[in-house]
């Protein structure tokens, strides 16, 4: 009969397969190159296998392949809200209606996490709420919506950050 299982009775697992001893002569099968083959990077020891995009001399990949567009340095990034997530907010309590609405009242609601350059307003979604915005910017479809709805909205200069050039 098999023991019982318990955590006093575990024991580690034995080995299936014994260990390879290699260079141990010609007659145990790995001897001689110790199963490396002849020369090169994966016979040496220490060695390890090509860095990724490395083709063996080859010209690799990313640099055959033509190199296009351009990264402005100096772009600035915006949190973006919809008028949809506008309303929700609204809707559950999370932000007033009647007192106007700020980037860091955006911020302190949870609805945008970060200003970043500053917040943007698109027209995604129905609004229905009389509001007061003052956004960095907002989409012509936003502001029309907003001002479909009898609200009012300022738009303000983006905020300047500290990689942005000086002019």
């Amino acid at each position: 009969m098999a023991e019982e299982l318990n955590l006093h009775t575990l024991k580690p697992a034995q080995p299936r397969k014994a260990r390879k001893r290699v260079g141990r002569g010609m007659g145990s099968g790995k001897g001689r190159y110790s199963g490396r083959g002849i020369k090169g990077q994966k016979s040496r020891s220490g060695s390890h296998m090509m860095p990724a995009g490395f083709e063996g001399g080859q010209m690799p990949l990313y640099r055959r392949l033509p190199k296009r567009g351009f990264t402005k340095p100096n772009r600035k990034a915006f949190a973006v809200v919809n008028l949809g997530q506008l309303q929700t907010f609204i809707d559950a309590g999370k932000l007033d209606a009647k007192a106007e609405i700020t980037e860091e009242a955006l911020v302190a609601s949870g609805l945008v996490r970060r200003r970043l350059d500053g917040v943007r307003l698109l027209g995604k979604g129905a609004l229905t709420a009389k509001l007061a915005l003052s956004l960095t910017g907002a989409s012509k479809s936003a502001v029309e919506a907003v001002e479909a709805a009898g609200g009012t909205i300022v738009l303000t200069a983006p905020v300047a950050t500290d990689d942005s050039p000086a002019q």
